[in-house]
């Protein structure tokens, strides 16, 4: 696991807080959920929809923020913040994509351990 990846602080704190098997059904929602976030990124961007691509982004930040995955929720909050405005978002979401896999990699190696 990279420190960059997952802050472990983080991550730790929410096991003692909420329980490790919790955290697994957790983590079964995100992993659940991420990728249909990401779907309504891509669509939303798509069809020009503001709205629909900011509330995708800030939900995966969100949750991202939860698990402790710091890179994975910078990248979406960047997304939230700017919207559909400024720099070419196809780039960013090939970055928040990949960015999400090694998230979940971590999350599910975590989550074994």
């Amino acid at each position: 696991m990279s420190n960059a990846t997952i802050d472990s602080a983080i991550f730790a704190e929410l096991q003692d807080t909420a329980g490790a098997d919790f955290v697994k059904e957790l983590l079964q929602t995100f992993f659940e959920e991420a990728p249909v976030m990401l779907r309504e990124l891509r669509e939303a961007l798509e069809a020009g929809n503001a709205e629909a691509f900011r509330r995708a982004a800030h939900s995966l930040k969100s949750n991202s923020l939860t698990f402790g995955a710091l890179a994975l929720a910078a990248i979406a909050r960047d997304l939230e913040l700017d919207g559909l405005g400024g720099a070419p978002k196809a780039d960013a979401l090939v970055a928040l994509q990949g960015e999400y896999e090694r998230a979940a990699a971590a999350l599910e190696a975590l989550s074994r351990g």
